[in-house]
């Protein structure tokens, strides 16, 4: 006989959480499963049930037919459960219209498990836990990290596992990469109005949780799961690290009322972070062998070793349209204060990925250089590129306050012929753009008055060229501690476009054409004539080369 004494009552959704198979689904009732279970007992449909003795408040397992007839239906056997008013029925086949409407009216929560599950093992599972809560809290652990790894395993993915995890706590599930950027994530309905005030809070670094700031100490993070409150009233969260080589690599957090989060909660939390980090190292390693095999084939592309119709084959393959119209970049990190290749790649492919623009980028580890073609705009290519460019350029600056980077951008190459000789000028845009010490992308189609100036040798006539054009901004600003010359450099960087000058330079629009204006004014001249443009822009060109030198 076995001993039903108990230290707590279980309830149905503990029980659900706890005992039944992860798989397991509420079909009716679902606001019902805070009753306390005193035992469980399996029921055959096609025995008699009507002598059958059972404890008030008893979970019913309704076994699975195996020889039709049966003698009992659906309906039939939910009015016999809330006869004697049982705490939940439990079935192994689909339950019909008829059952759920039953169950409906009597108030009686129903769960459905597949048709091939073990009932008696089950059974077992459950008298466990109502036996010895504690050592079955330990195994359904377990068996949490056994059923999400084998989602991994299966080549599932990511949101996969988030949905599963979300099916079990019934509470809302997300995943950040190392940058706090969302992987994938699953809504409860209750907080779905919500959500958008809860992902703000989650994306910003500042409100992470102290402890998990240095992503290289994560490991030392004890216990590995924190709760912390949202600025929501009765919101919080449970987040852990999700930890591949002792690095922290992302974050996963349940959310949902503090005063739901349980140990199951923490349960899966803390085992479904661990089953992130294989899913996030299993793609890593993907990822990784995807990027060597685009490096092979573009290094081909570059040697000429590739034709178009290989070209266009292999562009399929990474996803990649080979026939748009494309711009070649080279970026490498300048002076003193470098930092890894890779760094400078992730800022490129986060800039791309946050743009959600097309491009193909690769590490030359050799030449000391990231390699990337941009699909760009037919219509306006260098523009377009260019305003890419600058983004990255833009980011190095934020990232990185004390590093920095050349950037050059080729021709356009308007089909894959044109690539090879995209990729040369880029490399010769670059490296000018390292002669100049100059973090502004430089454009092949532009290099022509650079080169001009580096090679005239009278420095004393493009000194006084420089003072005679710009002297009387210079003294200016110097007198009236102003930004003259600074906010004609940014009108000439935006390409005379006023918005984006302003924009720039974080002034109203109406400052900027103050400003303008006074330019004209002490300097004598009307920006407004092409030779006066060209005469500006190359006085600031030949200031700042002469600086150089």
């Amino acid at each position: 006989m076995l001993n039903r004494t108990r230290t707590q009552d279980i309830s149905v959704e503990e029980i659900r959480k706890l005992a039944l198979p992860l798989s397991t689904h509420i079909v009716s009732g679902e606001g019902l499963l805070d009753r306390s279970v005193t035992w469980t007992t399996v029921i055959h449909p096609e025995d008699d049930i009507s002598s059958k003795v059972i404890q008030k408040r008893e979970l019913i397992l309704i076994a699975p037919v195996n020889n039709p007839p049966k003698a009992h239906g659906d309906t039939e056997i939910i009015q016999w459960c809330a006869e004697r008013d049982v705490s939940a029925v439990v079935f192994c086949s689909p339950v019909s219209p008829a059952g759920l409407a039953e169950a409906k009216a009597c108030s009686l929560p129903v769960l459905s498990l597949k048709r091939d599950t073990r009932i008696r093992e089950v059974e077992r599972t459950i008298i466990s836990l109502l036996v010895n809560r504690k050592g079955q809290v330990e195994r359904r652990g377990t068996q949490i990290y056994r059923q999400l790894t084998q989602i991994s395993s299966r080549n599932e993915g990511m949101d996969e596992l988030i949905a599963s995890m979300a099916r079990l706590t019934k509470k809302a599930v997300i995943v950040h990469d190392k940058r706090l950027h969302p992987l994938s994530h699953k809504i409860q309905p209750e907080i779905a109005g919500i959500w958008d005030d809860i992902e703000y809070f989650l994306k910003k670094q500042d409100n992470l949780p102290v402890e998990l700031h240095d992503r290289h100490r994560v490991v030392e993070v004890d216990p590995p799961v924190l709760m912390q409150s949202l600025p929501i009233a009765g919101l919080a969260r449970l987040v852990a690290p999700i930890i591949t080589n002792n690095v922290g690599r992302g974050y996963l957090s349940i959310i949902g009322r503090d005063s739901d989060l349980d140990e199951i909660d923490q349960l899966v939390c803390e085992h479904g972070a661990a089953a992130c980090a294989l899913e996030m190292a299993k793609q890593k390693a993907v990822n990784e062998t995807e990027k060597r095999l685009r490096g092979t084939f573009l290094d081909r592309l570059l040697l000429g070793d590739v034709s178009q119709q290989e070209a266009i084959r292999q562009g399929e393959r990474f996803g990649h349209d080979m026939t748009q119209t494309h711009v070649a970049f080279v970026l490498s990190w300048r002076g003193d204060n470098r930092h890894s290749l890779r760094r400078l790649e992730t800022i490129v492919n986060t800039i791309i990925s946050g743009r959600q623009t097309s491009a193909l980028v690769w590490t030359r580890e050799n030449e000391g250089e990231v390699v990337v073609f941009h699909a760009t705009d037919q219509a306006d290519p260098i523009d377009h590129s260019m305003e890419l460019s600058n983004a990255f350029s833009g980011e190095v600056k934020r990232r990185f306050p004390q590093s920095r980077v050349a950037i050059g951008l080729g021709q356009v190459a308007r089909d894959i012929n044109g690539w090879r000789s995209s990729y040369r000028d880029a490399v010769q845009a670059m490296e000018l753009a390292e002669r100049l010490q100059t973090d502004l992308p430089l454009f092949i189609g532009d290099l022509g008055v650079y080169q001009l100036i580096l090679s005239l040798t009278d420095k004393d006539k493009l000194s006084d060229f420089c003072e005679d054009s710009l002297g009387p901004l210079m003294d200016y600003d110097m007198r009236q501690n102003a930004d003259l010359i600074k906010t004609l450099e940014a009108f000439f960087n935006c390409h005379g476009n006023l918005s984006q000058t302003a924009e720039t330079l974080i002034v109203h629009r109406n400052t900027l054409l103050y400003r303008m204006n006074r330019i004209n004014e002490i300097a004598g001249i009307d920006l407004n004539r092409p030779e006066t443009r060209l005469a500006m822009h190359l006085a600031l060109t030949i200031r700042r080369l002469l600086a150089l030198s």
